[in-house]
């Protein structure tokens, strides 16, 4: 890793300490997300750079959520649609607590972190991006988190099955993913350790 990429990586600790600090299950997904991702991005053969921004920006991608109050982000059951508008805004939180470093390589990592919950279709948030226009590294961002979402037990669902999982991101996402990547994806998770066991 560059030696001002390393450099940047330890001053962002503290940030994953903070997410850890606020809430256990937020920070246990995003040190899994941020793993599966940069398998991904391995699998992609990302050049080296592109691997260690992924390797920072992925366990930052719900940095935001630091600063979505309580009785929404601790929720134990479904928000509903005035909660769900509070919690997209972690996206947007998450991009304005890391460009507050200024510093060329924090600004591409908070714009990754900005855009993960873009969709390949344009109806992503915050900014309803499209197909290319969201950044290579948010996209793979976006299939590792939502792999790990639906791995994993939450207060309102409980893991599903790889098998289910396969079948919405391949025939139910509507267009949510980019596709090259989604097939790529596919083939790497079947062997993969990073597989769901249930």
């Amino acid at each position: 890793m560059e030696k001002t990429l390393e450099k940047l990586k330890e001053h962002l600790i503290s940030l994953t300490v903070a997410i850890r600090e606020r809430d256990e299950n937020t920070a246990n997904h995003c040190d899994r997300t941020g793993e599966l991702a940069l398998a991904i991005g391995r699998h992609c053969r990302l050049s080296s750079r592109e691997l260690d921004l992924l390797r920072i920006a992925s366990p930052m991608h719900d940095l935001g959520k630091i600063g979505i109050p309580d009785s929404i982000l601790l929720k134990p059951g479904q928000l509903d649609a005035t909660e769900w508008e509070v919690m997209k805004t972690h996206a947007e939180r998450g991009y304005l607590i890391l460009s507050a470093m200024h510093d060329e390589d924090a600004q591409t990592i908070a714009t990754v972190v900005r855009h993960h919950h873009e969709s390949f279709n344009g109806q992503g948030y915050p900014h309803g991006l499209a197909g290319e226009e969201i950044p290579l590294l948010s996209r793979i961002l976006a299939l590792a988190d939502s792999y790990d979402a639906m791995a994993s037990r939450r207060s309102y669902h409980e893991p599903k099955s790889h098998a289910r999982i396969m079948t919405i991101l391949n025939e139910e996402d509507h267009g949510k993913f980019d596709p090259y990547l989604r097939e790529k994806f596919s083939s790497f998770i079947a062997t993969s350790p990073f597989r769901a066991l249930t």
